[in-house]
């Protein structure tokens, strides 16, 4: 005890020395007690956080129906193979313990074999899958390595979207491969496959957190956006709130268990305007009478209120193919310059109206008392200013009118000059978006002030001609079919022009009792022609005649028994280097006459004539309105609402 013995002898320095080692041993379990003890908690819950993996996982989509509540769109389950790496780890280790060789390798050569063994273990049980089901699979190689690297706590889907067969298939195996497992999970589907297509839009993968995203997520589960129309405009609707789980994952990155702490909200559902069956009969009629790949589009909407009944583009698409990803070969076709069917015509499509303007300058006429209705005007056949396809002769407004001859319809206009024409034209708002939510609507070409201003500072002002040519709807003015549907229906209803409503109500998804969650009104006026009614009545009439009259009407074609359509044919000529290059064709309509309460518009890019080309389109769409009305005696206009 040769330490103690000095101790005892009042060494100095030993006491010193023995003060501060028992000082250094009390510290030294001081801190391990504030470690073990006061501190634990804060580093349970680092190592917690540290062994944590937040997933953001998508909700289910909403629906999108028509007026009567039929689908449109909807979330339905898609069953996925899906291959979990967590499972496989110790797979990955014995084959990396096989093929490692005896020598010594260097870092690098143990990452590339580590590698090489993982794929080789993941795609051999991928083969293995693929001769479950009686088809070839094979496993990307990069694709693999980036999953293992970016997002190992997740499952890797090898498979999606299996039908019926491979499902029974791959649960009636008895011995399936490891790591191997099927999930649900919702995607879109579009029941009516084309029908709607454009006016719907379509969907893509998206990465992006919502505004109303709470947390910062490590790995994201598949989810899509709305790109174009309904789908795009009520995106923040349909898609509902993003839910939230915790992955626990070990020290190599593998998941070990993991917990829901925010349950996903499914978005609301959507209810339009549309009437899914007179949207296929505008489709329908479309194909029967232009074909597929004709540049078309057809508007259907209540002259009441504004109601769009169908928004009807050619050619159409399968909003479907995009789902889950859309292929090289769709893509293509869906970005064909000539077709381009993933453009809504009806909205962001727009040519010249031709002669279906002439009913702004009939009423422009009329309002300056400057054309008389009774007046004979003769036509020598042709004008200075645009050959005619009315052959010569004499001419009432009413002739004139249902025969379009431009050579009348240029002597009124020019008569009352461009200051009446401009101004009736922006009594319809030509020329202005109509704020249709489908992300997908151009405003088109109507002059105004500032492009007279501009035209005039260019060395190149408005002459006579530019009012010949306006008058009869060439020149400088190109208007969307939506905008002369709107024009159409103020023709029809007495002088009121109305926003256009496409949809009437958002609500919640349940099915038992949905509560409207935000409605929208219909028959917002936008504006008020403030046209004499007799004016109105005089344009309306020679409209009836265009259609009812088989001797002299260009529109005789769209004639339905019973159902009296009143209608104006137009056809716009577009040259270049003054050579006529195409022609774009129209058909403007409402009906019944006595009552009206459709309107029916056809524009068709390329056609031969407005009476040959699109009268026979709203034919088709006027008779099968016309059956549906009479499916149900006694509720004759139950179709549409005031």
């Amino acid at each position: 005890m040769l330490i103690f013995d000095q101790l005892k002898r009042s060494d100095p320095s030993l006491r010193t020395l023995a003060l501060l080692v028992l000082a250094g041993l009390g510290l030294l379990l001081a801190g391990l007690g504030y470690l073990q003890v006061f501190s634990s908690r804060h580093y349970v819950e680092s190592q917690k956080n540290q062994s944590f993996r937040t997933v953001r996982v998508p909700a289910i989509r909403g629906q999108i129906l028509d007026r009567d509540h039929r689908l449109l769109a909807e979330s339905r389950p898609s069953y996925n193979l899906n291959l979990y790496l967590d499972e496989l780890s110790k797979l990955f280790q014995q084959e990396y313990e096989r093929q490692r060789p005896g020598r010594r390798l260097s870092r690098a050569a143990k990452e590339r074999l580590g590698q090489q063994t993982r794929y080789t273990v993941a795609s051999n049980l991928v083969n293995q899958v693929g001769a479950l089901l009686g088809q070839p699979l094979r496993l990307d190689p990069e694709r693999f390595q980036r999953h293992y690297d970016q997002s190992r706590a997740l499952p890797m889907t090898i498979l999606d979207n299996l039908d019926a067969t491979n499902i029974a298939r791959f649960l009636e195996q008895p011995g399936r491969p490891p790591g191997v497992d099927l999930e649900i999970q919702p995607l879109r589907y579009y029941p009516q496959r084309t029908t709607a297509g454009p006016l719907l839009g379509y969907l893509r993968r998206d990465e992006t957190s919502n505004s109303d995203d709470d947390t910062f997520f490590n790995y994201r589960l598949l989810d899509f956006k709305g790109v174009v129309g309904v789908e795009a405009a009520f995106d923040q609707e349909l898609r509902g709130k993003a839910g939230a789980k915790y992955v626990l994952v070990n020290n190599l990155g593998y998941r070990q268990a993991e917990h829901f702490f925010s349950p996903a909200e499914p978005g609301l559902n959507l209810i339009l305007t549309i009437d899914a069956r007179i949207q296929k009969a505008s489709e329908d009629a479309m194909r029967a009478s232009l074909g597929n790949n004709a540049r078309a589009a057809v508007v259907v909407l209540n002259p009441r209120n504004g109601d769009l009944l169908a928004l009807a583009s050619s050619p159409s698409y399968d909003p479907n193919v995009f789902i889950p990803r859309v292929s090289v070969e769709e893509w293509r076709t869906l970005n064909d310059t000539n077709l381009n069917p993933t453009v809504n015509l009806a909205t962001y499509g727009f040519a010249m109206p031709g002669s279906t303007f002439k009913i702004v300058t009939a009423l422009a006429g009329l309002e300056a008392n400057l054309l008389d209705p009774h007046e004979v005007f003769h036509s020598p056949g042709f004008s200075q200013f645009s050959r005619d396809t009315a052959p010569p002769g004499d001419y009432d407004f009413r002739r004139a009118f249902i025969k379009s001859c431009n050579t009348y319809f240029i002597h009124q206009g020019t008569n009352m000059g461009k200051a009446r024409l401009l101004e009736m034209g922006h009594r319809f708002f030509l020329g202005e978006r109509t704020e249709v939510p489908n992300f997908q609507e151009i405003s088109g070409i109507f002059p105004t002030e500032a492009m007279m201003n501009q035209r005039r500072e260019q060395g190149n002002p408005w002459r006579v001609s530019d009012t010949a040519r306006l008058s009869i709807g060439q020149g400088d003015v190109a208007l969307t079919p939506l905008q002369v549907a709107l024009m159409t229906a103020a023709v029809a209803n007495g002088g009121k022009m109305y926003w256009p409503r496409l949809a009437v109500q958002i609500e919640t998804p349940d099915p038992l009792s949905p509560t409207v969650v935000r409605s929208f009104p219909a028959g917002r006026l936008r504006g008020n022609l403030g046209v004499a009614q007799q004016h109105l009545e005089l344009v309306r009439a020679a409209m009836l005649a265009d259609v009812e009259d088989r001797q002299e009407g260009t529109g005789y074609r769209a004639f339905v028994a019973g159902f009296r359509v009143c209608g104006k044919t137009g056809t716009a000529e577009n040259k270049q280097g003054g050579r006529l290059v195409s022609k774009d064709t129209w058909f403007v309509s409402f009906a019944p006459y006595e009552s009206p309460r459709y309107v029916v518009v056809v524009l068709v890019k390329g056609g031969g004539g407005g009476g040959v080309t699109c009268a026979p389109v709203a034919q088709k769409i006027y008779q099968a309105i016309q059956k549906l009305e009479s499916a149900e005696p006694g509720k004759a206009g139950h179709l549409v609402q005031n």
